[in-house]
């Protein structure tokens, strides 16, 4: 859920001025020339947060299960939250991943495990209670064993096939975070690559970056997009971006990174105020099932093959809560067409 009246609107607003000001100006060069490449096998997928099920009030096992079995999800990007894992200092309690990354094994569901404090979903910095009182230093020594502990017990599961350490690491203007800390992001990932030998993604905002600072640090570099956002001073603000535009942005970068993914395509709603806040209407204005199908076509077409959607506990919810299965049911559709390449 995205909270825009806490988010430092006036840095977002100025950027987001920025980067189109010189999208404008770098248009005509980035139009005329190389096309992406056409993939016939999209590996197409989803974002699971169990803390934002639980916000939302659905029964988070029962939605996983059937994220596996009806939409019959094949990738899973999994935040492993540190808040869930260590409800106390030093113990952990992983049993509601172990759940989780068990189903995966099951049906052979490949999963990227998400670690680190700042994780995807408001506020993104996941805390337990018991630290957020701590000094930065104490954090960071907490973090790192959390992040070992995970990596420890998930490492030898053939579901896990790359680790994502934090989400966004360096995009400041959003979030309840601490400033990044390049030299503490780099031992998150020295500590990673010394426990385990999967390849580890490091994301970036799709549209707000220039994606060469996390290139440089990804074995795999991850990306958002965002086609509908919303700010005070605009309300509802279309991204006028072709798909080509986030091809050439990566090979721009490509010598610096083995491959890029799309780790977070839009598919719910933009909201100015809470979900409980905002009527269906008003949230179907930025998502409904024709703008779902319009965005994964648009994401095919950038030439990205690994594309994971952003929203399932929306269309779970709709369903579960609301009585409508509208954007589940298109959802399916879309899985179904893909997982028959």
């Amino acid at each position: 859920m995205i909270f825009i009246d806490r988010i430092k609107n006036k840095r977002f607003f100025v950027l987001e001025i920025i980067v189109l000001v010189l999208i404008f100006f770098s248009f005509a060069f980035l139009i005329v020339t190389i096309r992406p490449p056409k993939k016939d096998n999209i590996k197409l997928g989803v974002t699971y947060s169990l803390n934002y099920a639980q916000e939302l009030g659905i029964d988070w096992k029962k939605a996983y299960l059937e994220i596996l079995d009806d939409l019959k999800v094949r990738y899973i990007r999994l935040p492993i939250y540190w808040n869930i894992i260590e409800p106390y200092p030093g113990r952990f309690d992983f049993s509601k991943f172990d759940f989780m990354v068990e189903e995966a094994e099951k049906r052979g569901v490949k999963i990227i495990a998400v670690v680190g404090r700042r994780q995807p979903r408001w506020p993104e910095c996941h805390v337990p209670s018991w630290a957020q009182n701590n000094i930065e230093s104490i954090q960071q020594i907490h973090i790192l064993q959390s992040i070992k502990e995970t990596v420890n017990r998930y490492k030898n599961s053939y579901a896990i096939y790359a680790w994502q350490v934090d989400n966004e690491p360096f995009f400041s203007i959003f979030g309840l975070c601490p400033d990044p800390d390049m030299k503490f992001y780099k031992e998150e990932l020295e500590l990673v690559r010394d426990l385990d030998t999967r390849p580890i993604v490091v994301t970036d905002s799709g549209e707000l970056s220039t994606w060469i600072r996390t290139a440089g640090l990804a074995d795999i570099l991850g990306i958002s997009m965002y086609r509908i956002t919303w700010n005070k001073y605009f309300g509802y603000w279309y991204y006028p971006l072709s798909p080509s535009f986030y091809w050439k942005k990566f090979l721009a970068v490509s010598p610096l990174v083995e491959r890029g993914i799309i780790t977070e395509l839009q598919a719910e709603p933009w909201f100015a105020k809470s979900i409980f806040q905002t009527p269906l209407s008003e949230q179907y204005k930025s998502m409904n099932e024709d703008i779902l199908k319009d965005n994964v076509d648009f994401a095919v077409r950038t030439g990205f093959d690994e594309i994971y959607l952003w929203g399932v506990e929306w269309w779970y919810w709709l369903k579960d809560k609301k009585g409508e299965d509208g954007m589940w049911q298109t959802a399916k559709e879309i899985f179904d067409r893909y997982n028959s390449f």
